[in-house]
């Protein structure tokens, strides 16, 4: 029996990993606390640790689990920002889950980008209300509109297809654009001034960190529509408060928050909230934000405990060769050059 410890678990993890575990011999211990310099102790006896997006996988957090004698980090997530996978070759291996449900972000997505501009989320206040007056709701048509694309991987693709669908135009950027893929790349900058709606699909990294900013912000057209569903630290959030107070941001969608580690997942509404930069975008009201929530559908939830588990006993029934390991040593975390065939370290 492999054991599990399963840090940050919700209730609607439990069901899905106690499932997938009992079927392949790996026992979860499910842990409510995020993992982190102070709560690392509770892996001590763990064949693996199971971690999600707001759990802390520091250097030091790595070293800590390697002396306990931990083998494995199995991320139940595609993205692994939050994990220092330097500090993690040649001592811990780590997995992830590349793609669960990409129809579940990219709809997602969708569904806020419509919201916004047909202002449903109003409409539905009003008439819970009994008010049913048409003004301040009118919206416009996307049929036509620009929609730029960041990042055309499985997510920002199915995006893309969904963007076609009502009849827009549909451009992208990527730095490894997809080859045969009918999509019209162009750069980053010629993306910011040509869109009327910019939709994020990219990981974070450095050199995606604030890519959108004061300046890029200053390259879009008046009124444009952003959209964030990867990764909040690829927003500069003080620059997209200015820029709506400036009125050259017309709305903001927004799955994800730079500083959301301590604030999302939780039931905050009887408390101060203390992030005066998050309230403040809250309370304008052309921003929707939600709560990290464009993976949770039923489909998804199932093909990411699937998935871990399938990672994990991949790693200790294959010598420690994973196909979905992320590795420092190739540069190319993901596009490992051993093409899976042998151990990375």
């Amino acid at each position: 029996m492999i054991t599990v410890a399963l840090f940050d678990a919700k209730a609607y993890d439990r069901p899905s990993f106690a499932h997938y575990g009992a079927l392949r011999d790996v026992e979860f211990r499910f842990l409510e606390t995020k993992l982190n310099e102070d709560t690392v102790e509770l892996a001590r006896g763990c064949d693996v640790v199971c971690v999600f997006v707001n759990d802390t996988v520091s250097a030091a957090v790595i070293d800590r689990l390697y002396e306990y004698g931990v083998k494995l980090i199995a991320l139940r997530s595609a993205g692994y920002n939050n994990v220092d996978v330097r500090a993690a070759y040649g001592k811990v291996h780590v997995v992830h889950v590349p793609a669960y449900s990409p129809y579940a972000v990219a709809e997602h997505a969708m569904a806020l980008l419509l919201t916004s501009v047909r202002r449903i989320h109003k409409a539905y206040n009003r008439t819970r209300d009994f008010n049913f007056s048409l003004n301040g709701l009118t919206g416009f048509d996307l049929h036509g509109k620009t929609a730029g694309v960041v990042g055309t991987g499985k997510i920002g693709r199915i995006f893309i297809d969904i963007c076609r669908g009502f009849g827009m135009r549909v451009i992208a950027y990527d730095r490894f654009p997809a080859e045969d893929s009918g999509i019209a790349y162009v750069a980053l900058d010629e993306l910011f001034q040509q869109s009327d709606i910019i939709s994020l699909h990219c990981p974070l990294t450095d050199e995606t960190r604030h890519m959108i900013d004061g300046a890029a912000i200053g390259k879009m057209k008046k009124g444009v529509v952003i959209l964030n569903t990867s990764r909040g630290g690829l927003i500069d959030a003080e620059a997209l408060l200015e820029g709506i107070k400036a009125r050259k941001i017309g709305a903001a969608c927004l799955d994800v928050y730079e500083e959301e580690a301590d604030i999302f997942f939780e039931d905050r509404s009887g408390h101060i909230l203390n992030d005066e930069l998050l309230s403040r975008l809250i309370s304008m009201p052309n921003v929707i934000v939600t709560s990290h929530q464009a993976f949770l559908t039923e489909e998804a939830l199932n093909n990411i405990a699937d998935t871990t588990v399938n990672n994990i006993r991949s790693y200790f029934e294959n010598d420690g060769i994973c196909d979905n390991e992320l590795c420092y040593r190739c540069g190319s975390i993901e596009r490992c050059r051993k093409d899976r065939k042998e151990r990375c370290f």
